[in-house]
């Protein structure tokens, strides 16, 4: 059977496509090697024999989770929130209080979780996003304050010792107190929520959000309802970390109010800005390299925070727009040497 061959105007414009401009991009590499080594950090670890490999990086996806709903509202909304960990607290206590109930369904955890969280980030959301700057960030510190020491008040559930995981969640036959399963499943989460990230960002809810981080007086002066907006991002990263949360506390068969601390918010944002802000690959990017360079330091000072704080003041100084931006430049500057390339040929022609 004869196929018809192209015209010579499309072989001639597929040929001044510069070859540069067809192969994939460094940011798409680096993802794709990103995810697929996570991917196979379980069998590398059964075959080395190295099995906390996975504990590790578990707690790397997870708070990556976190992390990356985190980046939802920051990078996306401009909105810092330094009482983020509120909800991951709150989603490692959904777990923790029930199990102490006799309850392990996991499909329960996590439906108590969104709805606590969603409560809670919609009331916190509609106080506090009614100001900006830093009387915001102030209002939700407080907020998260207020919940941490009502946890240490709790006796019943541990107080400020905390309270171990009576029994782990499960979904039908699969329980997360496997540690194998329960990584596959943060892993899994955080592949669909990063696939979310790239759609959210090209949806009208996500351009309205960036619309209103750049000029909000224009944008209400537009008829946007941008408080509606600003909460429906707030409530939805809410969620979306209370969901870390209860993988969390799977993960550490223990839930202490320590995970709602200021503290564990100021990291959140950290790992948010030296990955990459609005990227959603940068705080994934951003877990991995703060988890990792922690670890390494634990075990070589006793004084690794006397190193960890300089070092990241040095990669914030280095990478402005994160390490993430310094893919995205670098694909920049060869996509423009490639139009230049391709232009200089065109001229010779």
């Amino acid at each position: 059977m004869l196929t018809p061959s192209p015209s010579p105007g499309i072989v001639h414009a597929a040929a001044r496509v510069p070859a540069a401009s067809r192969r994939p991009t460094l940011y798409a590499l680096f993802l794709f090697l990103l995810l697929a080594g996570l991917a196979l950090v379980p069998p590398y670890a059964a075959l080395s024999g190295q099995t906390f490999y996975v504990t590790l990086f578990a707690r790397i996806v997870i708070f990556a989770i976190a992390a990356v709903s985190l980046d939802l509202i920051l990078g996306i909304g401009g909105l810092v929130s330094f009482g983020h960990a509120l909800y991951l607290g709150l989603g490692a206590y959904a777990a923790g209080m029930l199990a102490q109930h006799g309850v392990d369904n996991g499909w329960v955890h996590l439906g108590v979780a969104v709805v606590v969280c969603a409560a809670v980030g919609f009331v916190t959301g509609f106080i506090s996003l009614r100001t900006t700057g830093i009387a915001f960030i102030m209002i939700t510190l407080a907020f998260a304050q207020m919940v941490y020491f009502l946890a240490v008040s709790l006796k019943q559930y541990g107080g400020d010792d905390g309270l171990p995981l009576a029994a782990s969640s499960r979904f039908g036959s699969l329980s997360l107190a496997d540690s194998t399963t329960l990584y596959y499943v943060a892993f899994g989460f955080l592949c669909l929520l990063l696939l979310f990230g790239t759609r959210f960002v090209k949806a009208r809810f996500g351009m309205t959000l960036a619309g209103i981080r750049m000029n909000e007086r224009r944008m209400k002066a537009l008829g946007v309802p941008t408080l509606q907006y600003k909460l429906g991002a707030y409530v939805i990263a809410a969620i979306i970390c209370g969901m870390a949360g209860v993988l969390y506390a799977n993960l550490t068969q223990f839930v202490s109010p320590s995970y709602m601390s200021w503290t564990t918010s100021g990291e959140l944002i950290v790992m948010v800005v030296i990955g990459g802000i609005g990227t959603f690959v940068g705080p994934v990017v951003g877990a991995l390299a703060m988890v990792l360079v922690e670890e390494g330091l634990k075990s070589a000072t006793e004084h690794w925070m006397f190193i960890m704080g300089p070092l990241i003041v040095v990669i914030v100084l280095l990478t402005r727009r994160g390490l993430v931006g310094v893919l995205h430049s670098a694909d920049a500057r060869r996509a423009a040497k490639a139009a230049a390339r391709d232009k200089g040929m065109e001229a010779r022609s």
